[in-house]
Order: structure tokens, then sequence, then C-alpha cells
């Protein structure tokens, strides 16, 4: 047996040397991207293919980021030869079929959250020694054009060297391609000249295929460079303002008028300056509004609210943007500061009763586009707060004469009320993300909304002819950017259609005409390798799709059943994974009943894209959790076993334990220890704690400092604070945290292992104790092998024996002998307390407790681990 293990071992290490692109035992040999767009609208297919080079089961992941104006429409898993796909369903019965596999086997979950651009779609498969697995997801999504451009946009993160690895971009534009541009933020000069791209007349194509030794980050290196976003960008041909295309009953009709004048601004900014935007965020707004500034037009006709507890307003009516205007408007944001509470319905009724004014007086030009843009990055508490009421006032006061677009600064804000808010009134939300280039994100945003060309645009389609139309009326067409409409017509047999355009432009009415047939759009898609089937039926679809949800954000009572109803039916026939339905995938009956489901919920939630799934090809253990709580208790799992080993650390009152350090992640967790208020005499040692954590990842410069009283999340030298009152779902990169108020934080920091912190909550005027904090690992596996600590160093499979169980000191306690790390201990049979599902009680968990520190236990002795500080 011995000869056996060590030959396994030298078979593992030999392969691993000479195969750099083997990380755990897992290769992923083949990862392709491929993308086809007709017509600006995209299918892009992600397949990748892995083997286990291991000698025993491992955990493979199928992990990408998709854009969030994506819908997964497939997802499959080849193991063996054997398929297993995805099923879209109603999510209820989604998460039934789930629940009922699940019952009859193991479950591991994966929750991923979103990013700016994209949300995380993960899948976790255990496969045998020598197994193969080939994921495949698909999913589509209609391209936007911006700032004059069609983006789209891949985030590229294998993880470890890939021998084939490839993105293969096909674009088919029956306009024709007018430009093409291709960018990795990974990109370096030696992989510059990888990319190949071509485009001709209708045709676009690009590639990227890099070979192993470049992709590698230095010449004898086993890390990738292939880390960020790879984006493509485009445009296409405008010989007229318009394109209309016919397909199978179905149309599109793309909108985007070239060489027109500016229309005029009448532009007001409602800037929430509560003490909640002291810091960086006020310096951040102040900076975004001094570059705004400096782009307003001569033609334009500005102002700036400002609401904390009070409402200022910078001038009692709209100015013209004159250079001596602009210059005091300079000196007055520049004096912008912070103070009191958030009177949100004050700040937006006196900007709208400013706009409102400008345009009773006939002060602004009639032919000019009025725009609101509130920021704010806490929710109402001055004035009238309740948010229902404000949305009415609002909806009422503006009365569809401009749109409102609403910022919100962070994750304090209450986001849903923002976008129901700004849909209501013709605009739109934004999530300004608390980073550091917050005020490029502000300007950004003013950038896409800063050069209307046209207001009351109109797309007639014949009445009597059309089913199913998409949005056709539009407040303002923006410079740079695409109307589209889709429908369908009432009879499946007719090929031809007449649209009538309208829009007030800033000199005059734009007024035209446009007729197509079907025929015409067959000659332009001769090129039918380009084609994906049905595309502009899907595109219909998935663009209804997409106006029924925002129709849906903020609609109520029967309206909103009936919407649900609508989006539902359409996203089970068109196979979208929408917020209303699921995609479960399952194995066959004659295999082990697990299951997964993928869900997309809405920006409200934060959290984005969730995905459920264990297919486990070899039996799989038991979950294991590693714990410390209580005084402190730590309680290790064995899963072989079924059992667990249990100790406590005495040690004084101010001391930090190591509890997990892994060089190799760059994740340590230490604990401060804290005492009773005052020593209980009958005890020989003071009862201790842990009263702080701290938890970082030097990686990503990221510290997390966790107290009874509030959470603290460093990013670099930005802090940004918490406390146990509020209810959070924060993401950045490399970070998830979610407060549970006042139970418990989880936490997850660059994809390694994550953590449960759950609050302990006394009497305040308890005599003795005081308020503690206990620790809980989850996905531990996820740490590298070189992880130590006091929890660290059981993260690694351990086993024992039992021997000579006989009565102790306490009769409901015996004693006994175990064997483990080749000593015999003394150990007594006994229950710690899990607080994860009842932080108040707790659950009994039966253990093996280990007296003295742990010793014997632990590697050298339990005084090694005490550190200087929390990081």
């Amino acid at each position: 047996a011995s000869l056996l293990w060590w030959q396994c071992f030298v078979k593992g290490l030999f392969f691993s040397f000479f195969n750099p692109q083997v990380v755990n035992g897992i290769e992923i040999y083949s990862m392709k991207i491929d993308s086809k767009v007709t017509s600006r609208f995209a299918r892009n297919v992600i397949t990748s293919q892995a083997v286990n080079r291991g000698n025993v089961h491992k955990e493979v992941f199928f992990d990408v980021e998709l854009p969030k104006t994506a819908f997964i429409t497939n997802f499959s898993m080849t193991i063996d030869g054997v398929t297993y796909p995805g099923y879209i369903k109603e999510k209820e019965a989604a998460k039934q079929e789930y629940e009922k596999a699940v019952s009859k086997g193991q479950t591991a979950g994966l929750v991923k959250a979103s990013g700016r651009k994209t949300e995380k779609f993960t899948v976790s498969v255990n496969i045998a020694a020598a197994s193969k697995v080939t994921f495949e997801l698909t999913y589509e999504e209609l391209l936007k054009r911006q700032f004059g451009k069609y983006e789209m946009f891949i985030k590229v993160k294998p993880k470890q060297l890939v021998k084939d690895f490839e993105i293969d971009i096909s674009i088919f534009e029956p306009q024709g391609i007018t430009e093409l541009e291709a960018e990795g933020t990974f990109i370096t000069n030696d992989l510059q000249n990888v990319i190949k791209k071509t485009f001709s007349d209708k045709k676009g194509h690009i590639s990227f295929k890099p070979t192993l030794d470049q992709q590698r980050t230095c010449a004898n290196c086993s890390q990738s460079l292939l880390d960020g976003d790879f984006t493509v960008k485009y445009d296409v041909k405008r010989t007229t303002p318009d394109n209309l295309q016919i397909v199978n009953g179905y149309f599109v009709h793309f909108f985007a008028p070239t060489n027109l004048p500016q229309l005029p601004k009448n532009i007001i900014f409602v800037i929430d300056i509560s003490g909640s935007m002291s810091g960086r965020e006020i310096e951040q707004t102040r900076e975004a509004l001094l570059k705004i500034l400096d782009d307003i037009r001569d033609d334009d006709f500005f102002n700036f609210i400002l609401f904390g507890s009070d409402v200022h307003t910078w001038k009692e009516k709209l100015i013209k943007a004159t250079p001596e205007n602009l210059d005091e408007a300079r000196k007055f944001v520049r004096g912008i500061d912070t103070e009191g509470m958030t009177n949100l319905y004050g700040g937006i009724m006196k900007g709208i009763e400013i706009l409102n004014a400008a345009h009773e007086e006939k002060f602004v030009p009639k032919r000019s586009a009025s725009i609101i843009i509130m920021l704010t990055d806490g929710q109402p508490n001055v004035g009238i707060s309740n948010t229902e009421d404000i949305r009415t006032h609002v909806k009422k006061a503006i009365e569809g004469k401009y749109p409102l677009y609403n910022l919100g600064f962070g994750y304090g804000v209450d986001y849903g009320f923002l976008e129901k808010m700004a849909l209501e009134n013709k605009g739109l939300a934004r999530r300004i993300y608390p980073d550091s280039d917050s005020a490029l994100q502000l300007q950004g945003f003013y950038d896409e909304v800063s050069n209307p060309m046209l207001m009351d645009v109109e797309l007639h389609y014949p009445e009597n002819e059309i089913s199913g139309l998409t949005k056709n009326s539009f407040k303002h067409f923006y410079d740079g950017s695409e109307i589209v409409v889709a429908g369908r017509f009432a009879d499946i047999n007719q090929n031809s259609l007449t649209v009538d355009v309208k829009g007030e432009g800033a000199n005059d009415v734009l007024s035209f005409t446009t007729q197509q047939d079907a025929e015409q759009t067959a000659k332009a898609f001769q090129e039918q390798e380009y084609i994906f089937g049905d595309y502009i039926e899907r595109l219909w679809a998935y663009l209804t799709i997409e106006q029924l949800l925002e129709k849906r954000t903020a609609a109520t009572g029967e309206e909103k059943e009936n919407l649900t109803a609508e989006v539902l039916d359409l996203s089970l026939k068109y196979k979208f994974v929408t917020p209303l339905t699921s995609m479960v995938v399952t194995k066959p009956e004659d295999y082990d009943n697990q299951a997964g489901i993928a869900d997309k919920t809405t920006e409200e939630n934060v959290v984005i894209t969730v995905f459920t799934l264990n297919l486990c090809i070899t039996k799989q253990t038991p979950v294991i959790c590693f714990t410390v709580d209580g005084d402190p208790h730590f309680i290790i799992s064995v899963p072989q076993k079924e059992d667990a080993i249990c100790f406590n650390i005495n040690e004084k009152p101010g001391d930090v334990l190591s509890l997990i350090n892994d060089p190799v992640t760059g994740i340590t967790v230490n604990g401060e220890l804290i005492g009773d208020k005052r020593a209980n005499s009958d005890a020989k040692s003071q009862n201790t704690y842990f009263g702080k954590l701290g938890i970082a990842n030097k990686y990503l410069n990221l510290k997390v400092t966790v107290t009874s009283e509030k959470i603290t999340v460093q990013n670099g030298n930005e802090k940004t604070p918490f406390t146990w009152l509020d209810s959070v779902t924060l993401q950045q990169e490399g970070l998830t945290l979610i407060i549970n108020k006042e139970k418990n934080l989880v936490l997850s920091m660059g994809g390694g292992a994550s953590f449960v912190v759950v609050l302990h909550q006394v009497w305040k005027k308890h005599p003795l104790h005081q308020d503690f904090l206990g620790l809980y690992t989850l996905k531990s596996h996820k740490l590298s092998e070189q992880t130590h600590g006091l929890l660290g160093q059981f993260f690694h499979p351990i086993d024992f024996t039992i021997l000579e169980i006989h009565p102790g000191s306490d009769p409901k306690k015996p004693d006994a002998t175990m064997i483990i790390k080749n000593k015999e201990l003394t150990v007594t049979r006994g229950w710690q307390k899990d607080y994860r599902k009842d932080p108040k009680h707790g659950i009994d968990i039966p253990c093996w407790f280990v007296h003295n520190n742990g010793a014997g236990l632990i590697d050298g002795v339990h005084t090694d681990y005490i550190v200087s500080s929390l990081f």
C-alpha cells in the first residue's frame, strides 16, 4: 500500500510539473467563446472542457461573467459522453423540482453577485479521476449603441493556462460595417498582435487565440495574463436615418439619424448633501459637477438644487450658461458641503417647480430638451419620507413633460424606489459604485444624456397590420444612440410594411416615411451562415420581455399580475432565464438525484445571478464546517467519521489569535479576545470571547473589521462603515458582503472561502457578559493546502480512532482514548453550540473534546497562535 501511494504521488508530481496549466489536479484544456452577431442581436456560446488529471474525484468550476443585459438561453454539461441539459421553468416550479431532487441527495450551493457591467454564473461539479466534463452556456443580448458605437463586452478569466483558448466573433450587418475595433484591459504589446481583425462591407470577424506561452505572465510562469475585459466596438453605414428588416412575419426597425443640430438643454441637478454624503462621496460629486460644467453648451440653461435637512437653490430660476454664469457656478460647486438629513422630496419637488416655471413663463426655448438629474446616497427621512407618497407627488408634478434620471450612490439607497420613480417619469435609474472612479461614472452618465438631437419621437405603424409592438414613442433621442422597435404582423404572410417617423428637432419637425418588404431583407441577408435561425423573432421577444419587466417594476395590483403573466409566457416560450424563470439542471433517474437551479433577479435585490448546483459523479462527503464561537469553542468537522472534534482556547482579553492564514490566496482571519465585564470569582480564569475579527485579502488590498457594534470595509485607503442595524448587500471587485440586520454577516473574498460571522447580543445592562462574535467557515476547500492557523490547519483531511470509552467525572460525558497524529489523547464526549441558524439558543453539536487548549491536536502549542495585531 505504501509503494502504491508513493507511485501515485510521484505520478501526480511529474504530471503537474510538466503541465503547468493543471491546477489542483484539474486541467482546463479548452475554452472557446463563439459569438455571432446579426443586426445587433448577439448569440454567444461559451464552451469549456476540463479533465481531472488527479487520482481522486475533484471539484471543477465553470465560472463566467455575463453582461447584465443578457438572458441565458441554454446550459448543458457533458460528462464522460453523457449530456445533462438545462430546462427553463417557471421559478416556483423549478424550485420545487430542485428541492425534490436535493431531498434525495446532498447539495452544495454557490451564490455569485454582480459587478458593474456583468453578473456571475457559476457551476461546480465533482468529477471522477480521469473523467472529462464539457460545459456549454448560451446567452443572447441586443447590443446597445452608445457614443456612436455598438459594444460587445466579454469578461475573460480562465484562472489558469488553457491549451486551446479562443475568442471568435462573427458580425453580419446588412447596412454595412464602417469600423471595427477590439481591445482588452489585459492585452500587452505582444498580445496585441494575436488579435486578428477584418471587416469588409457587411461582414466583420475578430479572432483571439493566444498560445500557452503567450498566456503566461512571464517566460516560466504558470499564471495567466488573461484576466480582464475584452471589448469589441463597431458601427454601421447610415445612408438613411433608419433601417427596417422583415423576416417570417416579424420586423425590427432601427432608427438613428445623423448630422442633426443639438437641441438646447434645460438641466436641473438635484444633489443630496446629507451627512451620509460626507468624505469621499461629496468630493467626487464636486469633481464630477466641475467637469460637467466644462461641457455645458452656451445655449443651455441649468441650475443646482441641494438637499440635506433643508433645501438650498443656487438660483431661484434656470440660468443661461454664459461664461460668467459658469464661473459663478464653479465657485458654488466648490463650496458644496454636507449637512443634516435627507429631504429628498423637498429637493426634487423644488427642481420640478423651477423647471415647470421656466416652461410656463416661456423663459426657455420651445424647442429645448428638459432633464432632471437627481443624485442621492440614502433614503428620505425629512419632509415626506414615505416613498410611495413621493412617487405619487413627483409623477403628478412632472406630468410626463420631461425625463427624471435617478442616480443612486453606493448601496445604502433604496434602489427599487429610485428605479420605479425614474421609469414612471420616462427616465431611468443608475447605480453609482463607490469606487475611486465614482466621479468618472457620474460624468459618463451625463455624457450619455447631454446631447439630445430630437424630442417627442414617434414611430407610427399601421394599427390593423401590427401586433405585439414594442415601445414606439420616446421623449428624447440622444446623439450616438439608437432607437429600436420590433413587432409582428397580424397576418404572418404579410411581407411589406410602411412606417411614418416624426420628431421635434432644434430647428424644425423631422418627418419621413420608410417602406420595406421581406424580399429586400432577404437580398440583404444572402450570407446565411451568419444568421442563427429565427433571430428577428427572438430579438422581438428579447426586447418585449425587457420592456415588460421595466413596466412591471413600477406596476401594482392587477396591472402587475397581467405583466407578470405576459413575461412568464414569453420567457418560457423563448427559453430565456428572466427574473420570473429559472433553469433547472437535473440528472436522469438512473443516477444520483442532484439538481441545479439558475435564477436571475433584479438590480433592486443587488444580487443578480444565483446558481446552485451539485452534480456529483462520485459520492460527495457531507458539507464541512469549521467554527469558533462561545468562550471560544472550536468545532472541527470530520465528515468521513460523521463526527466532530472540539477544544477551547483560554487566553487573556486583548490577545489576538491567528485563526486562518493562507499565503497562497492571501486570506487571513484573526480574532481579538474580550472578557466578561468583571472576572467571575468562582472561575479559575476569566471567560473570554471574540469581540473583534479581522478578515483580509492582501492581494486584493481588502480588510474587513467586524466588532459587535460595526463592520468596516477598507479597500486600499478608502473605508466604508456599516452597523449591525443595516441590512446591506455589498458587491465590489473581489468582495461580496451581506449584513443580515442584527443577526449575521456573510462574507466572500476573491472567490476564496466564505465566512459567516454571527452576532451574539446580551441584555445591555447585564452585570457580567457583553456582546461577542462567532465565526463559521464555508467552502473552506477553496483555500490552499498551505493554510494554517487554529482553524485553518484543519481544512486538510484528518483522521482519528476512538478507543476505550469509559465513564468520566461527569456521568453524562464519557471519556475515551483518541488516536490522532500518532498520539494518544484523553478526550471527553460533550456538546458545543452551533449558532448559525439560531443565534440566541444555538443547536447542540456532539463532539470529542480535547483538553488543555487542544494540546496534542493542534500543531505546536496554543501560544504559538498569538499574533501582534488584528491584521
